[in-house]
């Protein structure tokens, strides 16, 4: 379990580790991300929310209390949750929408454009557009129009070929000055400037883009949002804009528009009766002016001018009567009226007028028939007559007219019943009066006809002036709590989330990549790439370094020399019960290109400097690289080959002495032979070993690669270890699994070790030198 826990933790540390050595790349990465939100953010448009409360006001709500079993149900609005939803539909309809738009223009939006990117001006413009055409015109006008700012007084305008201003020249547009009548295909415009701080700028760049009202109007109604809470009657409305005070001035119309066709729907009963009225009081006067008219012959003919005098003689009880023959006869005509004015109003749409009789049934079904006329009229405003609920509306209008007719006509036969009845009391009193003038009785008839028209005259003037002052004191259906409001900050996009995204995908990329990367990297790294692959003992690893120091020096403080000098100390350790005279020791790899002549060389170098005799033996026949890393450019008559081939060649007379170093020597691969394999099976290769055994302290050997030929195993059984360099970020795992793990269980390279060459110093955890330089000039107060 410990052996588990600590592997989990070394992969970990590992991944850590590979993580923080791409520390440039992934702070690049970051920089990048950061600096790409910063320009999305400096070149987005931002969208600001603005919001407004309102409260719906139901004037049935104050007509009586709620009942406990409503407040503690579904709420105290619980039963009127309809009618709000039906007024939020109200409000968001296109009528409504459309009133906002051509009142604020919002189907005109003004621009001026910059090197990347437009802003648009919404409040005070740097120009005005003046049309001809009619307004139903123009709000069918789909057209951009692109100006550019030439003098205080003149401008260029550019037909719309889809550029932009600052992609055009300046000669293909046409001059006009500020004023001139422009002829378009809409109609003639006027371009005036406006003036002061928001006079146009000289050589700014306007583009004036006109859409269809239709348009705007669809676009809004998609992006007002309006709710409220279940049960309440409090109403949220949001908009969100990338100009903000245009989202609070359309909220504010918008509510403005919405309670003035609440007020215009209310109004339009209230027309209807004075219209009613204003008619019947025509009628009235006339009858009223005949009467008097009557009354005035009468008088003249007969003389009656002393009739005060004569009032004692009506009794009391005439009085009564004749106030009851008054009042019934008002109650007929007037049931009459509406009765005609029913049978005119044959539409479901038509309103009733209301307060004319004095009759609480009456009263009742004129109001309810009235308010289905009006929830039917706001109902179609976004439907149409075929809707269920219009039809059921309609349904309910004309039985209520029938249930008014059938209420009309019966109470007008009771009223004639008592009419009746009250002129057959008044002929009974009068009949008391027999002794009274003849004359007398016909001005009392006439006088009281004109006390009937009278009364119902001055019962049509209070009805007319009751209904004027109703017509200016209704108060809006919505309540405002909060006009529009916005806290002018952005909603989107969003600073600290675009900054925080920016950063975890700067993080995410090139650490994602790191990592897929290194799961698809078969390459060799480091030890611990090397280890968890082939079990077979490690004796070092030498730095990746510069392509000019190639060969390690006498006095040399580099962590290349370091590096071989502590593989010099292993191969000592790990020899140290050799046997023989020699310590010979072969250098192979997988394949070419992996460094060992150069690990070969500067072994022997190394081993040199410590005052030990090296021979250095080029047995890559195939392809040399020794000479040249000791930079013999002298030619080299004979070599291993050569004393392989010819048997009278002796060993000593293959070896080349170094003159700068006399404690090693090295023998050339000599004549490039054309079957090296053959060539190395010979038994003079021993003869050679054998002979300079006793002569050098160590002999190093120059293999060729065991993965590609057969050359190094063929002379194998004369190595007494054999260094095996692996290549750090070159050779692939699966070729050592299949080359070198082979090799080292069969046994068939004694003493088998590895060698990791071009470790990258530093970023993988390794790294050489300790103490100071002697070559190095100190510096400082002691500096000789």
């Amino acid at each position: 379990m410990k052996k588990t826990n600590s592997s989990a933790n070394n992969e970990l540390k590992q991944q850590l580790e590979l993580i923080t050595s791409h520390w440039l790349i992934i702070s690049l990465s970051l920089v990048i991300a950061v600096s790409l939100a910063y320009s999305y953010l400096r070149y987005e448009t931002y969208q600001y929310n603005a919001s407004a409360t309102i409260k719906i006001q139901d004037d049935t709500q104050s007509q009586k209390l709620p009942s406990l079993e409503d407040i503690t149900g579904k709420g105290l609005f619980a039963n009127g949750s309809n009618k709000i939803l039906d007024e939020i539909e109200v409000i968001q309809s296109r009528t409504l929408i459309e009133n906002v738009v051509k009142d604020l223009n919002l189907n005109i939006k003004y621009y001026t454009q910059g090197q990347i990117k437009e802003l648009e001006i919404y409040n005070n413009p740097p120009l005005k557009l003046n049309f001809f055409a009619h307004d139903s015109i123009i709000h069918n006008v789909d057209t951009t129009l692109f100006i550019k700012i030439i003098s205080p007084s003149k401008y260029l305008m550019f037909k719309d070929d889809g550029k932009s201003l600052i992609d055009r020249d300046e000669s293909h547009g046409d001059p006009y000055n500020f004023g001139d009548k422009i002829k378009t295909g809409f109609g003639d415009v006027i371009i005036v400037p406006n003036i002061g701080k928001y006079a146009p700028i000289i050589g700014s760049n306007l583009r004036v883009s006109i859409v269809p009202v239709r348009k705007v109007v669809d676009d809004y109604q998609k992006r007002i949002a309006v709710s409220t809470e279940t049960g309440s009657s409090v109403v949220k409305l949001e908009l969100k804009d990338n100009i903000p005070e245009r989202a609070i001035d359309i909220l504010n119309n918008l509510i403005n528009e919405y309670n003035n066709d609440v007020i215009a729907d209310k109004e339009s009963v209230i027309e209807i009766t004075s219209d009613f009225i204003n008619n019947r009081l025509q009628v009235v006067s006339k009858e009223l002016n005949e009467v008097d008219f009557t009354a005035e012959q009468l008088q003249k003919k007969n003389k009656l001018t002393a009739l005060g005098s004569q009032a004692n003689l009506y009794l009391e009880s005439e009085r009564i009567t004749e106030d009851r023959i008054n009042s019934t006869t008002n109650t007929i005509q007037l049931i009459d009226y509406l009765k005609e004015e029913i049978k005119e109003k044959h539409k479901s749409s038509d309103l009733l007028p209301a307060n004319i009789i004095e009759d609480p049934a009456i009263l009742q079904v004129t109001r309810t028939h009235n308010e289905l006329v009006a929830q039917r009229e706001s109902i179609l405003k976004n439907s149409s007559e075929i809707n269920p609920t219009v039809i059921n509306l309609d349904n309910q209008i004309n039985a209520l007219k029938d249930n008014l007719e059938n209420t009309l006509e019966s109470l007008k036969k009771t009223n004639e019943l008592t009419l009746n009845s009250l002129s057959r009391e008044g002929a009974r009193i009068r009949g008391q009066l027999y002794s009274a003038p003849t004359r007398e009785r016909q001005f009392r008839d006439i006088e009281r006809q004109q006390g009937i028209k009278e009364s119902l005259f001055l019962y049509l003037l209070q009805q007319r002036e009751e209904s004027a002052i109703s017509l200016g004191m209704f108060s809006p259906k919505a309540k405002i709590i909060d006009h529009g409001y916005s806290s002018f900050l952005p909603v989107s996009p969003n600073k600290m989330l675009t900054y925080l995204g920016a950063i975890l995908f700067g993080l995410a990329v090139p650490i994602g990549s790191i990592y897929l990367l290194n799961l698809l990297d078969n390459k060799i790294h480091n030890k611990e790439d090397l280890i968890k692959i082939l079990d077979i003992p490690y004796i070092g690893d030498i730095p990746k370094t510069s392509k000019k120091n190639k060969i390690v020096k006498q006095i040399d403080y580099s962590p290349k020399a370091e590096a071989f000098r502590i593989l010099r100390s292993n191969i000592d350790f790990m020899l140290s019960g050799n046997s023989g005279y020699s310590k010979k020791l072969f250098i192979t790899s997988t394949t070419a290109q992996e460094g060992k002549s150069h690990t070969s060389t500067n072994l022997a170098m190394s081993i040199s400097y410590s005052e030990k005799s090296v021979l250095l033996i080029e047995a890559d026949v195939r392809i040399p690289k020794i000479m040249a890393y000791l930079n013999k450019s002298e030619k080299i008559e004979k070599g291993l080959s050569d004393f392989i081939i010819d048997k009278s060649i002796k060993p000593q007379d293959i070896v080349v002495h170094n003159k700068e170093n006399p404690f090693i020597d090295i023998i050339p691969s000599g004549t490039l032979p054309p079957n090296p394999s053959e060539l190395l099976m010979s038994d003079r290769v021993g003869e050679l070993f054998e002979y300079f055994d006793k002569i050098y302290d160590y002999i190093i050997v120059d293999t060729s690669a065991v993965g590609l030929v057969s050359d190094t195993l063929l002379i194998s059984k004369y190595a007494d270890m054999f260094i095996y360099v692996v290549s750090a970020n070159n050779i692939d795992k699966r070729q050592l699994v299949h080359v070198a793990r082979p090799l080292y269980e069969k046994k068939r390279l004694p003493n088998m070790t590895l060698l990791l060459n071009g470790v990258k110093t530093g970023s993988e955890g390794y790294g050489y030198g300790y103490g100071n330089n002697p070559q190095k000039q100190k510096k400082g107060l002691f500096r000789k």
